[in-house]
This record gives C-alpha cells, sequence and structure tokens, in this order.
C-alpha cells in the first residue's frame, strides 16, 4: 500500500472515529415525569382510626373492626362452619353473631378459595369468601377468610385488601366514622 493511501485510508478512519464518538456522547432528552400526590386524583382518600365500625350486611348493628395494614386479607370471626356443594362448587354456611347485642344472621357463600394464615407457632387454613360490607360511606365487595376469633377483642379486621387506595389510617384515633 502506497503512503498516499496509507494516508488517506487512516485520515478516513479517524473522521469514521470521531462521528461514531460523536453519537454516543449526545444527550438523551427524557420527558417529565408527573408526580401525582396522594388526592390529587379528584377523590380524597378518608382518614379512619384504628378502629372502626363496619356493617356486614345485610344485618343492621355495626362491628367495631381492627384496621390492620400488617394483614393482607380481612377477616371476620364466624361460627358453626358447614361445608357442602352446591352446583358442583363448594361451599359455606356460617354464622356471624353480634357480640353485643346478639344479632345473629346465617350466611351461604361460595367458597373462593383456601388459604395459609402465619400465625404464631403453625399457619392456620381457611377459606375465603366473598362479603359486602359498608364501612362509613362506602359499599364494597371483597374477600375475607373466616375465622374463629373468640381470642381476640374484636369480631372483625379490616386488611389490605380493603384499605388499599381507599383510606388513609390514623392509628391514634378511633370511630371517625360513628
Amino acid at each position: 500500500m502506497s503512503m498516499t493511501k496509507l494516508s488517506a485510508f487512516s485520515a478516513l478512519f479517524t473522521i469514521m472515529l470521531c462521528c461514531s464518538c460523536q453519537n454516543q456522547t449526545k444527550p438523551v432528552i427524557v420527558p417529565a415525569v408527573e408526580v401525582v400526590k396522594p388526592g390529587a386524583s379528584g377523590r380524597g382518600l378518608e382518614i379512619i382510626g384504628g378502629v372502626e365500625p363496619v356493617y356486614f350486611l345485610p344485618m343492621k348493628t355495626p362491628f367495631d373492626s381492627r384496621i390492620d395494614t400488617g394483614a393482607e386479607t380481612s377477616s371476620i370471626d364466624v361460627s358453626n362452619m358447614r361445608f357442602f356443594e352446591r352446583d358442583g362448587e363448594k361451599w359455606v354456611s356460617f354464622e356471624l353473631n353480634h357480640g353485643i347485642n346478639s344479632e345473629t344472621y346465617v350466611f351461604e357463600k361460595r367458597i373462593k378459595r383456601r388459604t395459609s394464615i402465619r400465625r404464631i407457632g403453625k399457619d392456620e387454613q381457611r377459606v375465603v369468601v366473598d362479603m359486602d360490607i359498608k364501612i362509613g360511606d362506602n359499599l364494597i365487595n371483597e374477600e375475607f377468610t373466616l375465622a374463629n376469633r373468640d381470642k381476640f377483642t374484636y369480631q372483625g379486621l379490616i386488611g389490605r385488601n380493603i384499605l388499599n387506595g381507599r383510606f388513609l389510617i390514623d392509628p391514634s384515633v378511633e370511630n371517625t366514622l360513628r
């Protein structure tokens, strides 16, 4: 290869190298991210306390229920559970007894699934059903595990499946929805 051709080749290579480097160092324009503040969606989240009245419809008396952000799924204390099949599906019959005024209602619900609840010592198997509740002005149909909560202070436990996107919790207050 002659010196002239080598110089031309070297010059062309240098120009190509500089052009490719310039393309890599151009800044990329990143679109701005819109930050949405809580309550800015047009509806504010209602502030509730650590214990709130919850109506398990169609019952007429509210149950004082523990608001528990640590619980994934809500839970209710029931008695006299009886499992049966209806139209090839698994169902459960149970009583919901109000601990204060003795109002009792018998429910029959299709079992949505079974779940394992972590407890100190061992896991507990529970069935999950859909329940209609009223909390404040909100009518909600959501999953509840059925449990024996005799050893607990509150018959109802409201977990994240109901709280998320609906309420802000202030554990220093109670009964804000009365």
